[in-house]
């Protein structure tokens, strides 16, 4: 293929950076613009490319090696997610009709992915969109006083597990055995209760971290969205009335065990969709967005929408607490 000129990435306002394939040889413009590509994730947090013709798993699958390093394993997953062809998943199981906040995939958990390649195999009919949220932006914009206080003391994460609602503790743990489940939350620093409903954990991070490398600071945790606030009313009150307050599949709490009010999650929330940039998705296209600087989200949608998505160049929680180069 003749050496094509890496196009300028078309920054429009409230979308994200967009960048078209040459038509003549979409895969090899895609190899040879990755140096490019990676530039314009670093500066940007997100970018999707079009014209590639992502049409399968295993078009994604060839197309990730030109991007990532490797593959991140997925282990303490809140809904069910099916492996599809070796680094590629099927998206998370979630309602159509529900919005899905924002969010950095895996940000409970001491290793999660650095990148993540979503391909829409067929676009939905209204909706459905994924948008993308620049970390450091929403940082900047939060109460002053939430954001010192969420950096003084963390938040946490309370699960409750069972098979009716979200993962089980076995595909989220990827074992059906209860020792293996509490050798992994030791090294991991999660506490775990075993009791005859099931299991409840509880782990406590860092509110804010560091890009590994480049070093901005961003707001990077699940506060608003694994809240028992961003529920549907009736279903959390559904929920409590079956499980009790302290049986929800999820809620967050200030790392010193202090509530997190629902007009915290609103505000948190209201950031969110002031920072979030989204288009419409096309059939092929493919979103890259760097899971540390970056959350995404998605919107509720209409009619039959299939999106994939990659899972690579995992992040230890540990190399973003030391500064990165800038």
């Amino acid at each position: 293929m003749s050496a094509p000129t890496l196009p300028v990435p078309d920054l429009r306002d409230g979308r994200p950076p967009t960048l078209r394939a040459d038509a003549a040889d979409p895969r090899g413009w895609f190899a040879w613009a990755a140096h490019g590509i990676h530039a314009a994730l670093r500066e940007h947090g997100g970018v999707l490319v079009r014209g590639l013709g992502v049409a399968s798993p295993t078009d994604l699958a060839a197309l990730l090696p030109s991007v990532a390093t490797r593959p991140a394993e997925e282990r303490e997953a809140f809904a069910p997610r099916t492996p599809l062809v070796p680094g590629v998943h099927s998206a998370t199981v979630w309602p159509a009709a529900q919005q899905m906040c924002a969010h950095h995939e895996l940000s409970y958990a001491v290793e999660f992915p650095g990148l993540l390649a979503f391909a829409c195999l067929t676009p939905p009919e209204t909706g459905g969109t994924t948008g993308v949220a620049d970390g450091a932006a929403v940082l900047a914009d939060l109460p002053a006083d939430l954001v010192a206080r969420a950096e003084r003391v963390g938040w946490a994460l309370h699960r409750s597990y069972s098979a009716e609602i979200g993962a089980s503790w076995q595909q989220a743990f990827g074992t059906d055995d209860p020792a293996a489940v509490d050798a992994f939350c030791r090294t991991a620093g999660i506490e775990t209760d075993w009791h005859p409903e099931g299991l409840r954990t509880r782990q406590r991070r860092p509110a804010v971290v560091r890009h590994p490398v480049t070093g901005v600071r961003v707001w990077f945790n699940q506060i608003a969205f694994l809240s028992e606030w961003t529920m549907d009313p009736d279903v959390r009150e559904f929920l409590v009335d079956c499980y009790g307050a302290d049986g929800l599949p999820f809620a967050t709490r200030f790392g010193d065990g202090a509530e997190i009010g629902e007009e915290v999650v609103a505000a948190i929330g209201e950031v969110y969709t002031r920072h979030t940039v989204t288009e419409p998705w096309e059939a092929g296209d493919l979103l890259l967005v760097d899971n540390v600087r970056s959350a995404h989200s998605r919107e509720a949608y209409t009619g039959p929408r299939e999106v994939v998505v990659g899972l690579a160049d995992p992040v230890r929680l540990t190399d973003c607490l030391r500064g990165g180069a800038a």
